[in-house]
């Protein structure tokens, strides 16, 4: 027997039924396709000089230079794929150079890993130059401790003026932001005085102008009533400097089992999301809080611990969809060697070799830790040190290499059914994993891993790459068949 659907009133089923699916689209909008950061620094404020992103560079090109001085030592440090097949000697290092810089194409036929190599290298030196640092987070927490209260205001105060100064000279990295102390009893109050003399401060400098993808890292939070009084009190800065209400940003850090779990056994995540008002655009996981907080010992808390997965993968499920940025933590093991060089600037071949052994070691760590990352769909995490730097987009620019040549074939076959449909009337339902596949290339071109003109392989042009949307692209493909 079948059921007609002309019998009973479909159409207030479906009314309610639209209703639902706005509400879901609004809460899930998807990615924004934004560039989101690779990486974020963490450094104290007490520090923090308005060009400190440009001396973090000149100290990672340092490091970078001395303990990889050309593309199959960095690549043997990482053990990039194929990384056995490098040559040896120094000759024939060198005779494959200008092969490598003048018909890259050919080389990456024949003798992959050194494609890999050399392409990883030059892209990692170039970065180091053109713009070291993405993200930079001015820390009045861990990496500031607690001082006294005149000390740390007059911090705030110079700190903002540092971030006024690096405004008018242009040499901020171009995502910033400042990380308050957590919104507990006993630090609440010094942290929303930190916040207050820091913001006024600097748009009193600026004539109300923030920096560019400015944020507030609200750290070790709970509950969601830390998260309500955050924007509480946003909103009175705002409205007492005159700013349009929403105008500051800011993220959360999840570090203890709580942010997972809350009391009534549900993910705490969404609620803290909604206690933002909508202007939390990231979540941060810190490592070594979270693992310190469910009791692991530190001889154990690792960036790779099951603990930390089970907690990247509910942040990852729990705010798929919203648009949220999610961050990793950082590797707490410095690549800096043990030995300095005596008072003439000598160090002895012994000592530079066991530098190199350190540094090499801490290098393939990070490496890994942020392979890892990029493995459970986390393209941003933690530097603490520029020497962490080179290992950041080395990681970042072999995961994307690595995955160039597959990610182009399978876009271009899936823009091509896409397009097909959409031309002859279908409806095309999977718009969601186009805009996945061109994200990983918008990621790929936003952190320097891939140009441009490589990403014409998958049949995109420039000015289609540039929509930065799947759905703007299958448009644009049937305005211009009907045109014809």
């Amino acid at each position: 027997m079948k059921i007609s659907l002309n019998s009973g009133n479909l159409g207030e089923v479906f009314s309610k039924l639209a209703i639902a699916n706005r509400e879901f689209n609004s809460r899930y909008p998807g990615e924004s396709g934004a560039r989101q950061p690779v990486h974020t620094v963490y450094g104290g404020a007490h520090l923090f000089k308005s060009d400190s992103a440009k001396k973090l560079g000149v100290l990672a090109t340092r490091s970078f230079t001395e303990y990889a001085p050309n593309y199959v030592a960095f690549a043997k440090a990482l053990q990039l794929s194929g990384w056995q097949e490098l040559p040896e000697s120094e000759d024939k290092i060198s005779k494959l150079v200008p092969l490598l810089s003048e018909n890259p194409e050919s080389v990456r036929k024949e003798q992959h890993p050194a494609w890999l190599a050399y392409s990883v290298y030059t892209r990692v030196a170039e970065k180091l130059k053109r713009e070291a640092v993405e993200d930079f987070r001015i820390d009045f927490e861990d990496g500031y401790g607690n001082r006294p209260d005149a000390e740390e205001d007059m911090h705030a105060e110079k700190a903002a003026l540092e971030v006024a100064k690096g405004m008018q000279e242009k040499t901020l990295p171009p995502f910033i932001g400042i990380r308050i102390k957590p919104f507990t009893e006993e630090l609440r109050d010094r942290s929303a005085r930190t916040l207050d003399i820091f913001v006024t401060t600097l748009l009193a400098e600026t004539n109300n102008q923030l920096p560019d993808n400015f944020v507030i890292t609200l750290p070790k939070v709970t509950i969601a009533e830390q998260v309500t009084a955050l924007i509480h009190i946003l909103d009175l800065i705002e409205k007492k400097v005159g700013l349009d209400e929403g105008t500051i940003k800011m993220e959360l850090m999840v570090e203890t089992p709580q942010s997972i779990i809350n009391i009534h056994g549900q993910c705490a995540l969404p609620e803290f999301v909604k206690a933002s008002e909508g202007r939390c655009v990231a979540c941060h996981f810190g490592v070594y809080d979270y693992t310190a907080s469910s009791n692991i010992t530190a001889n154990y808390q690792f960036m790779d611990h099951p603990s930390c997965d089970f907690a990247r993968e509910m942040m990852r499920v729990s705010l798929s969809g919203t648009g949220l940025w999610l961050s990793d933590g950082a590797t707490n093991v410095m690549p800096v060697g043990p030995h300095r060089a005596d008072e003439n600037g000598k160090l002895s071949p012994a000592f530079q070799k066991e530098n190199a052994e350190v540094v090499h070691r801490a290098w393939k760590l990070g490496y890994d830790h942020v392979r890892h990352s990029l493995k459970h769909a986390y393209y941003q995490g933690w530097d603490l040190h520029p020497a962490q730097l080179p290992i950041r987009y080395a990681a970042c620019y072999a995961f994307f290499l690595e995955g160039l040549e597959p990610a182009s074939l399978r876009l271009r076959s899936f823009i091509e059914k896409a397009a097909q449909a959409t031309l002859v009337g279908d409806v095309f339902d999977d718009a969601a994993t186009g805009q996945g596949l061109l994200n990983f290339f918008l990621r790929a071109i936003n952190c320097g891993a891939i140009s441009k003109e490589e990403i014409k392989s998958t049949g995109l042009t420039l000015e289609e790459i540039s929509t930065r949307s799947f759905l703007k692209i299958l448009e644009g493909r049937k305005e211009g068949v009907l045109a014809k």
